[in-house]
């Protein structure tokens, strides 16, 4: 199998590619990406890795605002990490993770991502570190605790240097899944 990684904006790709992309993501999530989630997957860098059959996996990164003790970080937010059904577990998934995780290093603060429990082992097994303290999303009515994301937000720490799990994260508000 060839496969062949691309990085690109999502103002760079063409508009044949919108559509098998949100297809290729809507197929690994088992028909669990809504509009809400493809929105959230627009607007940043894109790694997209392909095989002789097309689009074989995908992960994005977006800008997003962090609260943390007295500052706001920027904190490039890791979304739709999918593989097709038939190339899972050939390493796919990792490749596209070390090309969003380049981008993370070099351009933000800070990394994070909302894991399922099928891909949390992958994060973790590439050093990102399951966040023990309270996470929050500042909303119109102000903070609002998110205990359903208590669990399964992991951090990958780069400029900003270790974060104080004593205090909370609160995340910018957005529509849908604040995570």
């Amino acid at each position: 199998m060839t496969v062949r990684v691309r990085t690109v904006h999502t103002a760079d790709l063409a508009p044949g590619e919108l559509p098998a992309l949100r297809e290729l993501l809507e197929e690994a999530f088992e028909g669990d990406f809504d509009d809400e989630d493809w929105d959230h997957t627009l607007g940043g860098m894109h790694v997209l890795v392909s095989d002789d059959r097309g689009l074989a996996a995908h992960g994005s990164v977006i800008l997003r605002r962090v609260g943390h003790r007295d500052r706001w970080l920027r904190v490039g937010y890791v979304e739709s990490v999918g593989v097709r059904p038939d190339v899972q577990r050939q390493g796919l998934g990792g490749r596209v993770m070390a090309g969003l995780e380049r981008i993370v290093d070099r351009a933000y603060d800070l990394g994070a991502l909302s894991a399922s429990d099928e891909g949390a082992g992958l994060y973790a097994a590439r050093g990102w570190q399951l966040w023990s303290g309270r996470v929050c999303a500042l909303g119109p009515d102000g903070v609002l605790r998110l205990p359903d994301e208590e669990d399964c937000t992991f951090l990958r720490p780069a400029a900003a240097g270790p974060l104080d799990p004593a205090y909370e994260l609160v995340f910018d508000w957005r529509n849908g899944d604040l995570l």
